[in-house]
């Protein structure tokens, strides 16, 4: 019958691509969000030609700046000093230090089994 090697073989998925053939991850989107440049080329570019359209990029590049205004007054952190910023690293960095120390007691008392590797 026809159903023998021959068929089998027609069946197999091809292999997967080798990886020097993919493509890295592109840029976030998010980059592009916070660039004024574009704008103010564009205003530029009105101002030279004296088109009327440059009250219509003014405006936009007015209504981005709100924008990122809104955006940095609403992320995590902001309203905290220098200060304090400095105070919570070091607690943090006290926490580590504790925290490895511990962990070192531990790994000296031979209860657990690490494995070697």
């Amino acid at each position: 019958m026809a159903s023998g090697p021959a068929g089998r073989a027609a069946e197999e998925p091809p292999p997967p691509e080798p990886f020097a053939e993919q493509k890295p991850p592109p840029l976030p989107p998010a980059q592009e969000e916070f660039s004024f440049l574009p704008l103010v080329h564009d205003i530029i570019k009105c101002m030279d030609k004296d088109s009327q359209d440059v009250h219509q990029v003014l405006n936009e590049l007015k209504n981005k700046f709100q924008e990122m205004r809104k955006l940095i007054s609403s992320m995590p952190g902001i309203g905290v000093s220098p200060e304090q910023q400095q105070q919570q690293l070091q607690n943090l960095r006290e926490q580590v230090r504790t925290k490895n120390e511990l962990l070192q007691k531990y790994k000296s008392l031979c209860m657990f089994e690490i494995p070697k590797e």
